[in-house]
């Protein structure tokens, strides 16, 4: 049976149940339990006893690809009780377990019989004391699944090999044995040994000082901020940095720096506007990170260094308003964090609410509005693909034997901000809830926290304000939680910026319909009357309308020559609407832009184009396995399993 968030099993049930069934079927059974009262994808039990600080000594081996070291847990019971650590591992070789203080071994256990999504189940004998530290020496796995290691051919500057982590959702585990939930915040420090000719980055504060030991240097950090463990990172590399603001520099090969420094520009107006909506900024430097192309995300809020992927340097700047969602980050899932998963619209729902404030207050209002617009598209396109009925689709999914990896989708990103925008407008607008983010920040900081916390937050928040009291009494807060498919109410978004798409959209669909007539009444001129984001718009806007025939296809890559623009938002939307006209010249350029970088945004959308139109599917399978090993993890496993390859 599913267990419900609130449901606890005590020993004597425990035994109970191990009576009455025998083994086999008890890892069955065990396998659809939830592995923790407060998170149903870790093993760990930081309400029993909870690691705060970690102290890492590690060796980058780039022959052997692996990191080997130690790991220093500051330790605290919250039960007196409490015989046994629970930690997370995921492949990793646990070689002695030691206290701290007086150097006795202790017990430890890696138990794999149970579990294998979201890896084992390490059980570490507790020393008597209620605060204590424990040292433990092991190394990880060459299939660690939050490392990406990279030959020096796979980087831009093919000269040096590259390393880097991507530890959200549940990775981390595979990096350091940790309490890895993040229900549970730590503090770190940390030293590094890397080859000398390599750089070495974290999500921490980097030492000046960098101590040379023959042909490695020793990198030191440190990460005062509580954090969850899935924010650890590390990366190593030939990079360089360029200052870009009072408090922000971008790291980057050699090659991509120059043009890095340029795209990210405006990061600190970006910053200081962020601080206005949300407060102080608490983490000291702000740095971007750009990576190489295999990187999955199209940015990790990685605190101290956000990274970025290089499909974000489009030349002009047209591309930069990601840089707002990692920074809006930096309040909303760094320092106010979900408690597990099935909460991450706590995380992302809040902060492409506020992203798109930023850009209200950046660029307009009609601004934020002309986003969500293209946000309601994306959450449609991720309910279909996942289908109306699917339970992942709802805002709080139950992740119960369900890894995060498998129901990430554009679903808490935005059916969150649709939620957060119901309820700016019932509580009397944005004078009105702007307040109320600020101290909603101020109050959950540096914890984790349910969707409960939030809801008697926010009805504490207005319960002096009678209008807006009784509009939160009559929220069905049930379906908006619960109900999957797309949201129950929608703001009627301002669409003076859309008007201009929907109208060139609807040129070409009427041309389109009446067997696309010579001379077409189309120019260039369409293009330059649009900005970035419209073009964006117009494109996705043809991508839910009827199937253009090649002859449109063909005659719009005539005029726009879209096939050659620099912006990947335009070239993706641009590129399915080749795959869904069945312009089968557009097949191998989108095989090629989807093989080229690991961006799941990009590369999970497209296969699909591509497996289900049939005559593609093989191809689209073939161009899969030839890529695979060149992705991280995350991208390789979630598009196999959109080609059907992993069950």
């Amino acid at each position: 049976m599913l267990l419900t968030p609130d449901v606890v099993f005590s020993d004597s049930v425990i035994s109970n149940i191990v009576a009455q069934i025998d083994q086999k079927t008890l890892i069955a059974k065990m396998s659809l339990l939830r592995l923790s009262p407060v998170d149903p994808n870790s093993f760990s039990r930081p309400d029993d006893v909870k690691v705060t600080h970690m102290d890492l000594e590690l060796d980058v081996n780039f022959q052997s690809q692996t990191l080997s070291g130690h790991v220093v847990l500051s330790v605290e019971k919250v039960n007196a009780d409490a015989k046994v650590l629970i930690l997370d591992s995921r492949d990793i070789s646990v070689t002695t377990v030691r206290d701290f203080d007086s150097k006795a071994a202790l017990n430890f256990h890696i138990d794999s019989s149970v579990e294998q999504t979201f890896g084992q189940k390490l059980e570490i004998e507790a020393p008597a004391q209620n605060r204590f530290k424990i040292i433990v020496e092991y190394c990880t796995s060459t299939k660690a699944t939050a490392l990406q290691w990279l030959s020096l051919e796979q980087t831009s500057g093919k000269k040096h090999p590259f390393l880097f982590s991507q530890c959200q959702a549940i990775h981390c585990r595979s990096m350091i044995p940790c309490q890895d939930t993040p229900s549970n915040k730590v503090t770190y420090n940390a030293k590094i040994t890397a080859p000398k000719e390599l750089n070495v980055l974290m999500s921490a504060i980097k030492d000046a000082e960098v101590v040379n030991v023959g042909d490695k240097n020793v990198h030191s950090f440190r990460q005062p901020v509580l954090i969850p463990t899935y924010l650890v990172a590390i990366v190593s590399g030939d990079l360089q940095s360029r200052q870009i603001g009072p408090r922000s520099h971008v790291w980057a090969e050699p090659d991509v720096l120059d043009r890095a420094a340029y795209e990210f520009a405006e990061t600190e107006s970006m910053l200081s506007t962020a601080e206005d909506v949300c407060g102080p900024y608490v983490w000291g430097v702000y740095d971007l990170l750009v990576l190489p192309p295999s990187f999955p995300f199209g940015g990790m809020e990685n605190p101290c260094l956000t990274f970025v992927t290089p499909t974000m340097i489009a030349g002009d700047r047209s591309l930069v308003d990601l840089i707002a969602h990692e920074i809006t980050h930096s309040w909303t899932g760094n320092l106010v964090t979900n408690s597990n998963f099935e909460h991450f619209w706590l995380n992302e729902g809040f902060t492409v609410f506020i992203e798109r404030k930023i850009a209200g207050r950046l660029h307009g209002e009609a601004t934020r509005n002309f986003s969500a617009i293209g946000g309601k598209k994306e959450l449609a396109y991720a309910i279909e693909t996942l289908g109306a009925d699917n339970q992942l689709t709802c805002l709080i999914p139950d992740l119960s034997g369900i890894d995060p990896d498998d129901a990430f989708s554009t679903v808490p990103y935005e059916k969150g901000q649709t939620f957060l925008w119901y309820l700016e407008d019932i509580v009397g607008g944005v004078a009105e809830f702007d307040p109320f983010l600020k101290s909603y920040i101020a109050n959950f900081q540096y914890r984790s926290i349910v969707t409960d916390d939030f809801v008697k937050y926010l009805k504490h928040y207005f319960k002096d304000t009678p209008a807006a009291a009784a509009a939160l009494e009559k929220v069905d807060w049930d379906t908006w939680f619960h109900k999957p498919g797309m949201p129950v109410v929608i703001h009627k978004y301002d669409d003076t910026l859309a008007k201009a798409c929907a109208a060139l959209c609807e040129k070409w669909c009427v041309w389109n319909a009446k067997g696309c007539v010579e001379p077409a009444p189309f120019s260039m001129e369409d293009m330059e009357s649009l900005s970035a984001g419209q073009r964006q718009e117009f494109l996705a806007q043809l991508l839910i309308a009827e199937p253009l025939t090649k002859a449109a296809i063909e005659k719009m890559q005539s005029i726009y020559n879209f096939n050659e623009v620099k912006n990947c938002e335009i070239l993706f939307r641009w590129l399915r609407l080749c795959l869904k006209a069945e312009y089968e010249e557009g097949v191998p350029l989108a095989i090629k832009f989807a093989t080229s970088q690991g961006r799941m945004k990009y590369v999970r959308p497209i296969f699909r184009d591509l497996y289900n139109w049939e005559a593609t599917r093989q191809r689209a399978i073939d161009a899969y396995e030839k890529s695979k090993d060149q992705w991280m993890y995350v991208c390789a496993y979630t598009v196999g399993k959109d080609l059907h390859l992993i069950k």
